[in-house]
């Protein structure tokens, strides 16, 4: 069982700083020979990025889940989930965090990719169009011609972004998206390269006590509320070809998410091991939710959003992307 993990306080003199270190894949025969516990592969490479969302990945290697389960798991940082798809087809990544939204697109397209575990689901505050304080921007509508800074393009920060737009009778049409990775668009924002970003922990947070950024817009509301935003995903080629590794990573990663779901001190002990955002500050940021399951029934929302939005031009039936579940064995 699931809860939303909020808190609403700010905190002065955040710095946040990012972990860059991290290896690519492997494919020797030591990574690739059948272990005691009858996995084909027992070490994998899996990008993530440096925020909240992918917590379970670190709190499953520091508290032993992987190993458990007879794998070594090395984390490597990415910048979205658009980005990770050429990698996990090249094999420089095994498994990598996505969003839904470019995982559901990529698939349109003809990608073979499955979804393999649930990740994280969106609360109130958790993404939001952030602009400096001294900006004219007041209002939604005052995007209009403006530029703003997403993480990938077409992704979940696009529609979402644009949720808000159509509520201000706007399109996406009316503004221009440049990307821009999470830990920069504070200082380019600044710089003028845009006008406002979709931001989310622990850089809102960073954001507003650094530079005095403000809220223009919760992108998690209305149509968008309780989104669910990320997942992992495979190609479908390495969850045919490893099928015993996925499973060991799937039960350490559910137990995890639901280490994170009910202890929320749990979450702020592990982000300063990987974003190196402050304890102090880690205590404060807003936080969404953690399902230890992926549940064809909610993440089809976001397929048929995409598919209001144009962001598809044929319904997908978002069972037929997500992998089998763990066996128990």
């Amino acid at each position: 069982m699931t809860r939303k993990l909020r808190c609403h306080a700010i905190v002065l003199g955040v710095t946040v700083a990012l972990t860059l270190a991290g290896c690519g894949g492997s494919d020797n025969t030591a990574d690739t020979a059948p272990n005691s516990n009858g996995l084909e592969k027992t070490t994998i490479t899996v990008g993530a990025l440096p925020i909240p969302d992918p917590v379970s990945l670190y709190i499953a290697n520091a508290k032993g889940f992987f190993k458990e389960e007879g794998l070594t798991v090395t984390p490597k940082i990415i910048t979205g989930g658009a980005a990770a798809i050429p990698a996990i087809e090249s094999g420089s990544l095994d498994i990598s965090q996505t969003n839904y939204v470019s995982t559901f697109l990529a698939v349109s397209t003809g990608k073979k990719i499955k979804l393999v575990a649930d990740m994280y689901q969106a609360g109130p505050n958790t993404f939001n169009i952030m602009v400096p304080k001294d900006s004219p921007i007041k209002t939604v509508a005052d995007l209009k011609g403006k530029t703003i800074f997403v993480n990938n393009l077409r992704n979940v920060a696009t529609l979402a972004v644009t949720s808000q737009l159509k509520v201000a009778g706007l399109t996406e049409n009316d503004v221009t998206f440049k990307e821009k990775p999470f830990p920069d668009m504070g200082n380019a924002i600044l710089s003028g390269q845009a006008d406002a970003g979709w931001i989310t922990e622990p850089f809102i947070t960073a954001n507003q006590s650094q530079h005095g950024f403000r809220k223009l817009a919760d992108t998690m509301t209305g149509q968008t509320a309780d989104l669910p935003i990320a997942g992992w995903m495979a190609t479908e080629e390495w969850a045919s070809k490893y099928p015993k590794t996925l499973a060991a990573f799937q039960r350490a990663i559910s137990k995890a998410q639901q280490v994170a779901s009910s202890d929320r001190k749990e979450i702020e002990a592990m982000l300063p091991q990987y974003t190196k955002i402050d304890a102090k500050t880690a205590s404060v940021i807003t936080l969404g939710a953690y399902p230890s399951e992926l549940n064809a029934n909610r993440l089809q929302k976001v397929a048929d959003l995409m598919l209001e939005y144009g962001y598809l031009k044929s319904a997908i039936d978002v069972k037929s992307v997500i992998a089998a579940p763990a066996s128990s064995g």
